[in-house]
């Protein structure tokens, strides 16, 4: 029967990949079926308003060893859509499956709509310098980055929820688990960031960013170089292209230029301020409220505002 399938191994994901679902299937009155991996993510996402959530149980929990069997449950549904999460073992099962499929893929899109009984899909080009519009004929398969669609509400009749054994790849297994020892800080969750770049001087002098976010209640975020030439934050704070995307309430800018690879990652936040000494920084571009300053000026004046 034909269907909107959607997957991915981050429930969080998952669950933002049920709004396009949803809206996909008032356009072609076609069911929605939920895809996991997991038992505890399964009723979990049971509460969004997908018409059923299938868990693909086995021995092998290589989550890239699906890939065979998201296909066969994919084509022998003759099913129309399937929706996956653009995480790096995503995109390799999606474009497994369209090439077997021998379907039109798009990766990364951001807005979904059925034309002439096929799929129109805007997705972003050049780390966001540019949209473009491809239009692919069903089947078709896509991938949705993290945070570009927001979780659906809960639905007041939950999903039916069947199990099916499959046959996962055996050739790579999941052995010991080992944790990677960061903070443990998820930024993309958090309503509030002061963002650093390299315009401190020096690690130290990130303790007065430090203190503005303790006085703002929030978190501390950074640019590329900041955590992977200095190294003066972990890897899971820098935001950009090829890092974290974050849709925060405020976005603090504080001394860093906005280059667009940067820019990236943080377009969805609602309200972005930009504090930075060059007025023609492209930062202030994409500011809704900016400041011509030094840093090591403004931000004492802002932590002491805060806390009065």
């Amino acid at each position: 029967m034909p269907g909107i399938y959607l997957f991915s191994e981050d429930v969080a994901l998952a669950k933002q990949l049920l709004t396009p679902a949803l809206d996909l299937k008032k356009s072609l009155n076609q069911p929605v079926t939920v895809l996991t991996v997991s038992e505890p993510d399964a009723k979990e996402l049971s509460t969004l308003g997908a018409d059923k959530v299938v868990i693909l149980q086995s021995p092998n929990k290589w989550v890239d060893g699906f890939a065979e069997a998201i296909y066969k449950l994919f084509n022998d549904a003759k099913a129309s859509i399937l929706l996956v999460g653009g995480t790096l073992r995503g995109k390799g099962i999606a474009s497994y499956v369209a090439a077997k499929l021998d379907a039109g893929m798009v990766t990364d899109a951001t807005v979904l709509k059925v034309v002439d009984g096929g799929l129109l899909a805007t997705r972003v080009l050049y780390a966001g310098l540019a949209l473009c519009e491809e239009q692919v004929a069903l089947p078709a398969v896509l991938t949705i980055h993290a945070r570009t669609f927001l979780a659906p509400s809960a639905s007041a009749v939950p999903s039916a929820i069947e199990t099916i054994t499959v046959e996962a790849d055996t050739r790579v297994t999941v052995g010991t688990v080992t944790a990677t020892g960061d903070t443990g800080v998820d930024i993309t969750a958090a309503q509030k960031l002061v963002a650093v770049g390299r315009a401190f001087r020096k690690k130290e002098d990130l303790k007065l960013a430090e203190d503005l976010a303790a006085a703002l209640k929030a978190e501390l975020a950074c640019t590329r170089g900041v955590a992977e030439d200095e190294h003066w934050l972990p890897i899971a704070r820098y935001v950009g292209i090829s890092g974290q995307t974050v849709k925060p309430d405020l976005y603090l800018a504080v001394g860093l230029s906005g280059q667009v690879q940067h820019m990236v990652g943080c377009r969805g936040s609602k309200v972005i301020v930009a504090i930075n000494t060059d007025e023609h920084a492209p930062i202030f571009e994409s500011a809704d409220y900016g400041i011509v300053g030094d840093l090591y000026e403004v931000l004492p004046l802002l932590t002491a505002a805060l806390r009065k």
